[in-house]
């Protein structure tokens, strides 16, 4: 679509607080990224791999795994890139697409972890229907809506970005997100802000209520459990607590860096909070999920270690991890 912006480039002033430290910021976003790699790429590749973790869980994982890399892809490279320019600028249209990327990035993610907390819903108060309401072709169908309907649905704010003028460049950032870019431009952008406050309900407000109602349900079964079947259902849902967490906790960083003045704060402190939200639920949930569930972890060991021992053939039926 054509944009008629005075504007074409767009300059990220907060690289310049790493020109004392370039090498060695540089070095630490490259080993973050090779890992993220290394460690989404070889969970995917065990679960797909591995008959015994075609699994509706197991494809949810690799699949938050997928979005990881996605996320972190949309980041990384540019700010790699980045680090060692002079200009510290990007192009307005690969700034927008960092936007879309980014921000499908964070939609993404969040239906994952509620489609997973369905799924540790069903197999916990529903055991024995697990496999009737959970079968595989609705799985897919579930991973194929994950991922469709917030590529789809962020289209409407990005369509009305896009249209917009901007008569400043600079941005307080490492990276582009939407909030930020509509502030410099010289367009009314009060349908941009009512739309995207809207938005921002639809994308979280569903996902949001499935997780709640979700562990609601598993807390009152467990209430009613023996102390045996409640710490097994702790157990199953332990590693998804941990990636809802981490999740939660790279949203409430990203929202307050991006609303809040944050200047008394110390550089490097402002570059975690930033940054979090992209590097740490990517590097961090294929770890999660690789060392708590067995069925992941003894052929992810033998991978790494070279290994070609095979993992105990898992009993058929509902898998509690």
């Amino acid at each position: 679509m054509a944009n008629s912006s005075a504007v074409t480039v767009i300059l990220l002033s907060a690289y310049y607080g790493m020109d004392d430290l370039k090498p060695v910021y540089f070095s630490v976003f490259l080993i973050l990224y090779i890992t993220i790699i290394m460690e989404s790429l070889a969970l995917m590749g065990v679960i797909c791999v591995k008959k015994t973790l075609h699994e509706p869980m197991y494809f949810l994982v690799g699949n938050l795994a997928a979005n990881g890399l996605y996320g972190s892809t949309a980041l990384l490279p540019a700010l790699l890139s980045n680090i060692f320019s002079h200009s510290h600028e990007l192009s307005l249209p690969c700034c927008q697409a960092q936007i879309y990327t980014i921000h499908t990035y964070a939609i993404v993610e969040f239906t994952i972890l509620a489609a997973m907390s369905y799924d540790r819903y069903v197999a916990i108060c529903y055991p024995l229907q697990y496999q009737a309401v959970m079968p595989l072709s609705r799985v897919y169908r579930l991973i194929i809506f994950t991922w469709l309907y917030p590529l789809v649905a962020f289209l409407i704010v990005f369509i009305l970005t896009l249209n917009l003028q901007f008569c400043e460049k600079t941005l307080d950032k490492l990276y582009c997100v939407n909030y930020s870019l509509v502030k410099l431009s010289c367009s009314d952008t009060s349908m941009v802000n009512i739309v995207g406050l809207l938005s921002v309900v639809v994308y979280a407000c569903p996902q949001l209520i499935m997780v709640l109602y979700s562990y609601i349900q598993i807390l009152r079964i467990c209430a009613l459990s023996s102390k045996e079947s409640r710490l097994k259902a702790l157990r199953t849902c332990t590693p998804h607590l941990l990636a809802v967490i981490n999740y939660s906790i790279g949203c409430f960083f990203e929202i307050a860096q991006s609303r809040f003045n944050l200047s008394h704060l110390p550089y490097k402190t402002k570059v975690f909070l930033s940054l979090y939200f992209l590097i740490f639920p990517p590097i961090l949930n294929p770890a999660i999920y690789g060392l708590s569930i067995q069925a992941i972890r003894v052929p992810l060991l033998n991978l790494f270690q070279h290994k070609n021992k095979v993992a105990p053939a898992q009993q058929p039926g509902v898998k509690w991890a």
